[in-house]
């Protein structure tokens, strides 16, 4: 008899299996939405993911998503410092991220 497919769960798990916290599932889609077109911005995005990512607030989280928002060239000049945030990115959970990811 052929082996029956079971129909997953929204987190992706199979029926029976525990259900992903829905906070643990946003981190890890932000983690992947964090691959950039940069090696270098996909380089320090794998340190503060290693570093800091088990313990990111909603705040932090929140920054972050802003921060993604920016294109590759700018996130890789704020992460070195060549300019600062402005405008609506300045937010305070924005610049928080943005200081832990210069220290990553």
């Amino acid at each position: 008899m052929p082996e029956r497919l079971h129909a997953r769960q929204p987190g992706g798990e199979p029926p029976g299996a525990p259900a992903v916290h829905a906070a643990e599932a946003a981190r890890r889609r932000l983690r992947w939405r964090a691959r950039r077109g940069l090696l270098e911005n996909d380089l320090v995005m794998q340190r503060f993911f290693d570093r800091f990512g088990a313990g990111l607030s909603d705040a932090d989280v929140a920054g972050l998503e802003r921060l993604l928002e920016q294109p590759d060239t700018e996130l890789l000049d704020l992460i070195l410092r060549r300019c600062e945030l402005a405008g609506e990115a300045a937010s305070p959970e924005a610049q928080r991220v943005l200081e832990m990811l210069r220290e990553a």
